[in-house]
């Protein structure tokens, strides 16, 4: 009897399906969450859930407008772009910005593409930014902590920088104003912790994402080279959300370990000229969407030699 099978690449596979990294993906957002339910309050649980609701049936309809299987809703991916977008948004955004943020995030930034696996750009970057450009109002609205004495901000940490009062423990716990998932490190760094042990993501992207970042914040961000508090620019803002759970998607960054990070300094540099030079106090989101686009180019370039080849 032959026990043999022949069969196309791969013939070394692991248990994990895309199902199942889309869903340790959310669970290792779920302290975030949690933590901004709890700093903010309700108004949080809101924009989470509606930011959900509306990726999935966004896609839903799309794939049946496409006369794809509906059932491909199911992989999870939808659920992690609905969870991301709204963890990019401030707390007491209006619903029907919510709609139009997951519509645009899952039509434009995945389905058009021919979805998931096809997309270039991280689908919910994609719905943040555009709700940025056309809202910049709403966007820029902020709540305070709901134990602050004042219910809104006027500004976050990274706005107010020049004048802060915050402490680095404020920072680190989300003690302040700002989008719903990027306010409490702590929560942050457990979920990376996750991601990590379990081998979903690896180190380079993030690590030469923040430590890019921190490192010419530190030469270029205070009086006089050398003097900038790279710590502050590590704790405020979406860098951590950034760099461990968006610049790490699969579809959207490089294969290679040079390639990813290469990309990571790239998103570093980008987002530490945007924050430090530019209009806008943050500039993790576009900084992540421009290197996107090179990603091609930089697995182009850092491919690895095939096995036997000899030049």
């Amino acid at each position: 009897m032959n026990n043999l099978t022949v069969s196309p690449a791969p013939h070394i596979t692991s248990g994990q399906t895309t199902q199942k990294i889309m869903f340790k993906v959310v669970l290792a957002l779920l302290p975030a969450g949690l933590a901004g339910i709890y700093i903010f309050g309700l108004s949080s649980l809101r924009v989470i859930l509606i930011s959900i609701v509306s990726c999935v049936m966004s896609e839903a309809i799309f794939l049946k407008l496409r006369k794809r299987d509906p059932k491909a809703v199911l992989d999870g991916s939808a659920l992690l772009t609905g969870l991301l977008l709204a963890y990019n948004l401030p707390p007491e955004i209006p619903f029907w910005l919510l709609v139009v943020g997951g519509c645009v995030s899952i039509v434009i930034g995945k389905q058009l593409f021919g979805g998931l696996g096809h997309n270039i750009f991280n689908p919910a970057l994609v719905g943040r930014v555009f709700l940025h450009i056309s809202w910049p109002l709403y966007m820029t609205t902020w709540k305070n902590p709901r134990w602050a004495v004042d219910a809104v901000s006027t500004a976050t940490p990274l706005a107010n920088e020049g004048a802060r009062g915050f402490t680095y423990m404020d920072l680190f716990l989300g003690n302040h104003g700002g989008c719903i998932g990027e306010v409490c490190i702590a929560a942050l760094l457990i979920g990376a912790a996750f991601l990590i042990f379990t081998k979903i993501i690896s180190w380079h992207i993030p690590v030469s994402f923040m430590g890019t970042a921190m490192f010419l914040a530190w030469i270029f961000g205070g009086d006089g080279f050398f003097n900038g508090d790279f710590i502050f620019h590590l704790l405020a803002g979406g860098l951590v959300l950034g760099a461990f759970f968006m610049a790490t998607d699969y579809v959207t960054r490089p294969l290679t370990k040079m390639g990813k990070i290469i990309f990571g300094i790239g998103c570093g540099v980008l987002t530490a000229v945007i924050r430090l030079n530019g209009s806008y106090p943050e500039g993790v989101s576009y900084a992540i969407l421009f290197m996107n686009a090179m990603v091609p180019l930089i697995d182009r370039y850092t491919k690895t030699r095939k096995y036997g080849f000899v030049k």
